[in-house]
């Protein structure tokens, strides 16, 4: 096998092949294109080109990850945008940080589904020891590897239709040099077991193919009396995850009456479904955590996401 580093981020996957084809656009997307040429791009493309969706993607999670510690404030959001703040993922991080209490020391933490890195960035300002941000979207992983390479912020931030601004600005990051980010699939992570001490995944469960599939992942990488945080609106849809797959969202005549947080809460609960797991016990929740998605300029999107805490038993 062959595993390439591009951009100082190293593609750490089982199907390197599956995994490039995948993401071939983001892959090999200029940065250096002046913003007159970018934007005839943008209005060739048209909307709903792989182009446009690349570009939202680093718009909706660059925002919410570092507008609301930049440096330069933008003042072309409207009054729409006034009603709505960034970092939420921040928020609802640091929560989950409170109620996992004392990590083991000597231990690396991993941020599941890192997007543009602002979380795994908060982790590192939380805990000691190396911190590890991980996805598979290198368009926003080349984003957060700008930002830990450079100390800069640089991402198209959508206004409406396929308008784009440029954003750019610089941010202080006194933890830098215990985090590092990679491109790798969190259901099959390239780690020994037993190896970390805390893992955060925001927004993951509804994202990947078996949900069930990346709790048992994670419980065999962390090491005894080791955290989970995991947080989900649980906004199913087919595309990232077969219907078979979902916790919940479906057969709404079984105990649970299909409802996607008692599930959850149940699998982290030895013994409570035939599927749970069995070292991964539940010790707190929060049910409604407000989440803000910004799609443009006079969009956003509103979620309550449901967070869990639990800590891994010998």
């Amino acid at each position: 096998m062959e595993f390439p580093i591009i951009d100082g981020i190293p593609i750490l996957h089982a199907n390197v092949r599956g995994q490039v084809d995948a993401y071939l656009l983001h892959l090999i997307a200029r940065e250096d294109l002046p913003h007159e040429i970018e934007t005839l791009i943008s209005d060739a493309a048209g909307p709903g080109s792989a182009y446009d969706s690349m570009k939202q993607a680093m718009s909706s999670y660059a925002w919410d990850h570092y507008e609301f510690g930049a440096s330069e404030p933008s003042l072309s959001e409207g009054a729409v945008a006034a009603k709505h703040r960034p970092g939420s993922a921040s928020r609802c991080l640091i929560q989950a940080i409170e109620k996992s209490g004392k990590l083991p020391s000597n231990t690396v933490s991993l941020d599941v589904g890192c997007a543009t890195g602002g979380t795994t960035f908060d982790v590192a300002g939380k805990f000691r020891g190396l911190v590890l941000g991980v996805g598979l979207n290198f368009s926003l992983l080349r984003i957060a590897a700008r930002v830990l390479r450079e100390g800069r912020v640089v991402y198209p931030r959508r206004q409406g239709g396929v308008v784009y601004e440029r954003r750019e600005f610089s941010v202080s990051l006194a933890e830098a040099d215990r985090v590092d980010f990679w491109c790798c699939d969190a259901c099959c992570l390239p780690l020994g077991p037993d190896s970390l001490g805390f893992v955060s995944a925001l927004n993951v469960l509804d994202c990947v193919p078996s949900p069930l599939s990346l709790l048992k992942e994670i419980e065999a990488s962390l090491v005894s009396e080791g955290k989970l945080a995991v947080c989900c609106p649980y906004d199913w849809s087919p595309a990232a995850t077969p219907l078979e797959e979902w916790l919940g969202g479906h057969s709404q005549r079984g105990q649970n009456q299909g409802d996607s947080a008692s599930i959850l809460e149940a699998l982290l609960t030895p013994g409570a479904l035939p599927g749970s797991l069995e070292k991964l016990r539940m010790i707190d929740s929060e049910p409604d955590i407000p989440w803000s998605v910004r799609v443009h300029a006079r969009s956003f999107a509103e979620y309550q996401a449901h967070l869990v805490v639990a800590q891994k038993y010998a």
